[in-house]
C-alpha cells in the first residue's frame, strides 16, 4: 500500500488521468504487482455507491477503499456507520451495496485488480463523455437523469435486487438518452403537442434502447431493456409494446415511478411543478394502473423516511 507521503506527491501531479463526474473525481495513479491504484475523491454533499465488481469467486481479486481524509457516512444492509482516516471498505469481505454520503470532501485510496480496473476506468470515462452530450443538448434532462439514477438505486436496494447495481445505475441515468434524437423544438415546445409530435416523442424509448444495444460499453448494452420499458404501464396501456404487470422488469418499473414523480415535482416548459403532496396523491391514484403497486408502496415509504423531501 502507498504511504501518505506518496499520496501527497501524487495529488500534486495534476497531469494524471482523471474521470470527473457530478459526484466524484477518480485520479489514476498507476499499477504494481497486478494492482491498480487511484485517488477517489467524493465531492461535498454527494452520495455514491460502492459494490463488489467481480462476478466470480476469484480469490485473487482485490477491490478496496482506504479513507485518507474526511468523514464518510456509509449505509449497508440497513445499517449506518461512520468511517474515518485509516478505515477500509473491502468489497470482497462485504459484497453488499455501500451507499456513501460525503458531507465534506472525502479522499480514498482505491485499489483494484488491474485487469478489472483498467476496463472500469475506461468505461467510466466513456459513460461520462456520453453524459456530457446529454448536458450539452438539454440541461433539464441532464439534471433530471442524475436525480432518477440516485433515487432509482436507493429504491432498487430496498426491493431484493438480483442484478448488479451498475446495470440499474446506467439504465436509470440513460433512460432518456433517446431524446438526443428528438428535435429540440418538439422536446421544448411550451404548448400542447400535436398527435404527430407526441408519436415522435414516444419514439425516444426505442431509439434510446437501440443506442444502448449498440454501445461500446457492455453494461450499457445490458441495461437497454430499462430504457426500452420505462414508459410501459402496469395496466398494459403504455408504450412502446403495451407490456403489462410482471412482463415489465422490476428495474424499469422502478425508473417509471421515480421518473414520473420527478417530472411532476419539477418545472417543465409546458407547466409548473406540483407540490410534493399533490404528486404523492397522483402516485397513489396511479397505483395498479400506471405503476407497479409494490414499487409505489416502497417508494412512498422511502419518501416518508426522507420527510417527503425531494432534491
Amino acid at each position: 500500500m502507498l504511504t501518505m507521503e506518496q499520496i501527497q506527491d501524487i495529488k500534486e501531479k495534476m497531469h494524471l488521468p482523471k474521470v470527473v463526474t457530478d459526484k466524484s473525481v477518480t485520479t489514476y495513479i498507476g499499477n504494481a504487482n497486478g494492482i491498480s491504484y487511484s485517488l477517489y475523491t467524493l465531492i461535498p454533499g454527494s452520495a455514491s455507491w460502492i459494490h463488489y465488481t467481480a462476478n466470480d469467486d476469484d480469490n485473487s481479486f482485490t477491490e478496496r477503499y482506504t479513507i485518507l481524509s474526511g468523514e464518510l457516512e456509509v449505509e449497508r444492509e440497513g445499517e449506518k456507520i461512520f468511517l474515518y482516516q485509516g478505515d477500509v471498505i473491502d468489497t470482497k469481505m462485504n459484497p453488499a451495496v455501500h451507499t456513501c454520503y460525503a458531507k465534506e470532501t472525502v479522499e480514498m485510496l482505491f485499489e483494484m485488480t488491474s485487469s478489472f480496473f483498467e476496463r472500469n476506468f475506461t468505461e467510466r470515462f466513456i459513460i461520462h463523455r456520453d453524459a456530457r452530450k446529454i448536458q450539452e443538448v438539454d440541461g433539464y434532462t441532464y439534471h433530471h437523469c442524475s436525480r432518477i439514477r440516485d433515487y432509482s438505486i436507493e429504491l432498487w436496494k430496498r426491493m431484493e435486487p438480483t442484478r448488479n447495481v451498475s446495470i440499474v445505475s446506467v439504465g436509470s441515468y440513460f433512460h432518456d438518452i433517446g431524446k438526443l434524437a428528438i428535435p429540440l423544438e418538439i422536446l421544448n415546445k411550451p404548448g400542447k403537442l400535436t398527435k404527430e409530435e407526441w408519436n415522435i416523442i414516444k419514439m425516444h424509448t426505442t431509439l434510446g434502447a437501440e443506442m444502448m444495444k449498440n454501445h461500446e460499453v457492455e453494461r450499457l448494452r445490458e441495461a437497454a431493456f430499462i430504457v426500452e420499458e420505462h414508459h410501459e404501464r402496469y395496466d398494459g396501456k403504455g408504450y412502446p409494446y403495451g407490456l403489462a404487470g410482471n412482463e415489465i422488469s422490476l428495474e424499469a418499473s422502478i425508473v417509471s415511478v421515480v421518473d414520473a414523480f420527478d417530472a411532476m415535482t419539477t418545472d417543465r416548459v409546458y407547466r409548473g411543478a406540483m407540490t410534493i403532496e399533490e404528486a404523492i396523491e397522483e402516485m397513489k391514484d396511479g397505483k395498479g394502473t400506471q405503476f407497479n403497486p409494490r414499487v409505489v408502496d416502497e417508494f412512498l415509504k422511502m419518501l416518508e423516511e426522507k420527510n417527503n423531501k425531494w432534491d
